[in-house]
This record gives C-alpha cells, structure tokens and sequence, in this order.
C-alpha cells in the first residue's frame, strides 16, 4: 500500500494563479474569491499533486504524509 498524503493550501499565501489547477486539474479547485482548495485534503501520494506544490509560485499548496505529519513538500532543509 502506498503513502497517503495531507494536502493543504495557505489561502493568505495563494494568489490565484491556478497552477495548481495545471498540474492537478482533478486535485484542486478554486473557490468563487479565487483562492485554491484541495479537492480531497487525505489522497493517495501522486506525482500530480506533487507537481502542483512544486509549481506554486507563492509555495502555498504543503504536503505532508498522513498520520505522521512528516514534510513531504516543501521538503525539511
């Protein structure tokens, strides 16, 4: 069984770029002010939903893994 994640976006940190929405068509949504949402905040871990995080201009979408709390995105330095 693979890793699930906790995605989660800062909505004082997202402009509305919808980058995430490039990525992850199916895994984010923008609300009516613009402000993105995870679909499904407990996924199954997928270079998709990774992609988006990575293509945040503003770093607002983290993941980390589900149970733990361990950083996924961004990675620890």
């Amino acid at each position: 069984m693979g890793d699930r994640w906790q995605v989660e976006v800062d909505r004082s940190l997202c402009i509305g770029s919808a980058q995430c929405l490039h990525h992850a068509p199916d895994g984010f949504r923008l609300d009516a002010g613009r402000q993105s949402h995870p679909v499904d905040p407990e996924t199954d871990a997928n270079e998709k939903i990774l992609a988006a995080a990575e293509g945040c201009p503003v770093e607002a979408v983290t993941i980390s893994l589900l149970g733990s709390g361990e950083p996924v995105f961004p990675p620890e330095e």
